[in-house]
């Protein structure tokens, strides 16, 4: 264990570990509420709604309340706003609408905004509610702060409410926070060590919504209620598999500042996900309503879980979320971001009872349907030669469906093969009728089904468990950094990757189908091709790896992640070819962003590349020293070199530095590299070169307006670029136009009207150097992607 979790269990032990207020009776009084960010969006749409419920439900129950909004802006600005959100606060369907109508006036009355930006302000908000009390002689039972603001912001308002706003008398002081609890597992204990300064552990509520899903919430309970059915079978000789699935058909637009930060596994797989899956796979409690016990135990699965790494995982990007990104953040063309807004993840917890059972953890934007659940498949047993509509022959499975999807409604699912699950209390019924409805390859017909008897939204629940002190539902700062082990390891190997773009929606078609193959996990397709006959529209299913001419030389086209697997293969073909032919390939690789795709796909899936016949030459390099990130050389080998077995004598990086000097004239470096070529590559012919193309027409390091455009005698030179780092060294066109093989590689829809320019005008050097591009005695390829050529 590090020193700094060693001393973050230390604070924890000494501000009293965590107490379980639940146990004691309640102490009735005045409840002062204060929702930080009371005019937010989360606010708007969820919290005044909660609390609004919580005050009905407890207006006749020896309470009385107080109720907050405090936010940055000035009062007489910001007053108006809260009232017309408390105006749309609504009653359940068991309140008459003259009792609603009182208490929602009520409601409106002990409602008040309050500037709250600096700490004068909250020890004004204090003195307020002491005067309160004294004035009305009220007994104070506890303050409830509701921090509905940017994590970045928490320990500030923790440290104000610790210094100015704390209740005296043996009042309670509960305080709530929203995701994200960090961004990974370092500043996750940064943030919980400086509210452990400010505030006691048992104190802190942070809340994830989806514990307080009814179906969520129910899991715990219904494998309790349900213990003679399923201790005989919850355990791996029995389960096949257990599914976790968040499916979203909406983008995130409007999110895009913070999405792109976090990505899906951030926003939903390590907090949302995980919580189902050590419910579903915790010991259970003796008694649950015991958070200690809870817990704990849930502690214990996280603890177990066996390490994620990049071959648990698959990512996926949506196709318009570039688009977005550029627009929302006021981002160039040439911004690239690699947020996956899908992942599947597979886990496996190691032990004996769960040995081998793999847990699949899926969720996604933009995906052909809204519906969530957790899915325990059980393994089929019985074989039926003739009677395969026989009960016993459909997929055994217990489905937590948390709402939404074919069903519409939350409900817990047991398929009639299984057993009759147990049905106690009043909160739940049993549904015996059915509408015509399939739920993951059953019949609704063919499952028992228990739903809520009164659908209640998630954070009303919530909200009267911190209400009551309950924190069994809530995330605990050592389950948070035990989420955060697992999680943190797998998102630092997939830095860098590049998720696989899917169109959206049902498009996306069998693109994100994963398989799963021991441990690993990978997707189910490597190539998405389609029959010629489907090629009329502009869907998933409507492409296939085309090709055809474009500027009078071949054109290959297809989606991105297929378009780069096409040209890693043809390079693989063409090393393979020359190693046979002469012992040796020479590859000469471009600069930039565009060719990172293709490194990472000759790492992950050539392994049978032949590396130790290869040299790598560069085509372009940038006039800084190679070991900067804005080197051409340094992304290569970050990318590429580092991880494939190539002797280091292969790697020929341009000498952009001599006598302790960047691309000076005198120093010979352009033609210390020509002279390396010449010596080295039989003819100055390279096997293949590998090109992009920049939004202005440029490749290699040839530049519009450049007077190196025009075929000379070097091979290589020094040009000038019209954006900084200026300075460059590049292969001239004779040093390109020799070679056996030229692709040039051109992706996103930036690249579109560029595409569209070149398809229509003739060579023009000075305007668009890469129309210079015209191998003497080899062959030009263009491999475009769909995005570049339609648009």
């Amino acid at each position: 264990m590090s020193l700094a979790a060693s001393l973050l269990l230390v604070a924890l032990c000494a501000n009293g570990g965590y107490g379980e207020e639940g146990r004691e009776a309640p102490r009735t009084g005045h409840v002062s509420v204060v929702i930080v960010g009371g005019t937010g969006d989360l606010a708007r749409k969820y919290l005044w709604q909660g609390f609004f419920q919580l005050y009905v439900n407890q207006v006749s129950g020896g309470n009385s309340f107080s109720f907050y909004a405090g936010g940055l802006s000035p009062s007489e600005k910001a007053t108006p706003v809260l009232f017309e959100i408390l105006k749309a606060v609504a009653c359940s369907k068991d309140v008459s609408e003259e009792r609603c109508a009182i208490l929602k006036d009520q409601f409106l009355r002990l409602s008040q905004y309050r500037q709250l930006k600096s700490l004068e302000d909250y020890q004004e908000l204090a003195k307020h509610i002491e005067q309160q009390l004294q004035q009305e002689g009220m007994k104070e039972a506890g303050r409830l702060f509701y921090l509905s603001v940017p994590a970045f912001a928490y320990a500030g308002v923790a440290e104000k409410i610790n210094s100015s706003c704390r209740p005296a008398g043996g009042s309670w002081l509960r305080v709530v926070l929203e995701k994200p609890f960090g961004h990974d597992y370092r500043s996750a204990q940064v943030l919980a060590t400086e509210l452990l300064s400010a505030l006691k552990d048992e104190e802190m509520y942070r809340i994830d919504h989806y514990l307080g899903k009814q179906v969520v919430s129910k899991i715990l309970p219904f494998r309790i209620e349900n213990r003679k059915f399923l201790d005989p079978i919850w355990n791996r000789h029995h389960i096949e598999r257990i599914e976790i699935v968040l499916k979203e058909t909406l983008d995130v637009k409007g999110r895009i500042p913070f999405y792109d930060e976090y990505g899906v596994i951030r926003d939903v797989l390590q907090n949302h996900l995980t919580e189902v899956m050590t419910l579903l796979a915790m010991k259970l409690p003796a008694n649950v309503s015991n958070s200690e016990e809870v817990l704990r135990n849930k502690l214990e699965v996280l603890s177990s879980m066996l390490p994620l790494g990049k071959n648990q995982a698959v990512i996926g990007q949506y196709q318009n979320y570039k688009s977005e990104v550029q627009q929302e953040l006021n981002k160039t063309k040439e911004r690239v971001s690699l947020t996956p807004t899908f992942a599947a993840v597979l886990a496996h917890i190691d032990e004996a009872q769960y040995e081998g059972v793999p847990i699949l953890l899926i969720s996604g934007k933009m995906l052909d349907e809204r519906v969530g659940y957790a899915r325990v498949l059980f393994k089929d047993d019985v074989f039926c030669l003739q009677s395969q509509n026989n009960v016993h022959c459909r997929p055994k499975q217990i489905v937590f469906y948390f709402g939404h999807g074919s069903l519409k409604y939350p409900a817990v699912l047991v398929s009639k093969n299984l057993f009759k699950p147990t049905l106690t209390g009043g909160e739940w019924r049993e549904v015996t009728e059915h509408k015509d409805v399939s739920v993951l390859g059953l019949q609704i017909s063919d499952y028992y089904v228990q739903t809520p008897t009164t659908e209640k939204e998630a954070y009303s629940q919530l909200i009267s468990h911190i209400f009551a002190g309950q924190k069994n539902n809530f995330v605990s700062t050592e389950n948070l950094l035990a989420s955060w082990e697992v999680w943190t390891p797998l998102l630092s190997n997939l830095k860098g990757a590049f998720p696989r773009i899917y169109p959206g929606g049902a498009d996306n078609g069998d693109m994100l189908d994963v398989h799963l193959r021991g441990k690993e996990i990978r997707y189910n397709s490597e190539v998405v091709i389609i029959s010629p006959d489907q090629m009329g529209g502009t869907s998933a299913d409507s492409f296939q790896v085309m090709q055809g001419k474009f500027r009078s030389a071949e054109m290959v086209s297809a989606w991105t992640e297929e378009l780069v697997e096409r040209l890693a293969a043809d390079m693989q073909e063409a090393a393979e070819a020359a190693v046979r032919e002469s012992g040796v390939f020479h590859l000469a690789l471009s600069g930039g962003s565009t060719p990172i795709a293709l490194f990472h796909r000759l790492v992950l899936h050539h392994f049978s590349f032949p590396w130790r016949d290869t040299h790598v030459w560069m085509v372009d390099e940038r006039c800084v020293p190679l070991t900067e990130r804005e080197s051409n050389f340094y992304s290569m080998h970050e990318h590429l070199l580092h991880h494939v077995r190539i002797p280091y004598y292969n790697i020929h990086p341009m000498p952009v530095q001599l006598n302790q000097r960047l691309c000076v004239e005198e120093d010979g470096g352009a033609q210390l590299y020509e002279k390396e070529i010449s010596q080295v590559v039989n003819g100055s012919s390279f096997h293949f070169v590998m090109l992009g193309v920049g939004y202005d027409g440029h490749t290699a390091s040839l530049f519009p307006g450049g007077k190196l455009n025009e075929p000379g005698e070097g091979l290589v030179a020094l040009t000038e670029s019209p954006i900084k780092p200026h300075q460059r060294m590049s292969l001239t066109f004779r040093a390109i136009n020799r070679a056996r093989t030229v692709a040039l590689l051109v992706m996103g829809k930036g690249k579109h009207e560029l595409v569209t320019q070149l398809s229509r005008v003739k060579d023009n050097l000075e305007k668009y150097p890469v129309t210079g591009v015209n191998p003497t005695d080899g062959r030009l390829v263009w491999y475009i992607d769909y995005d570049a050529l339609l648009g």
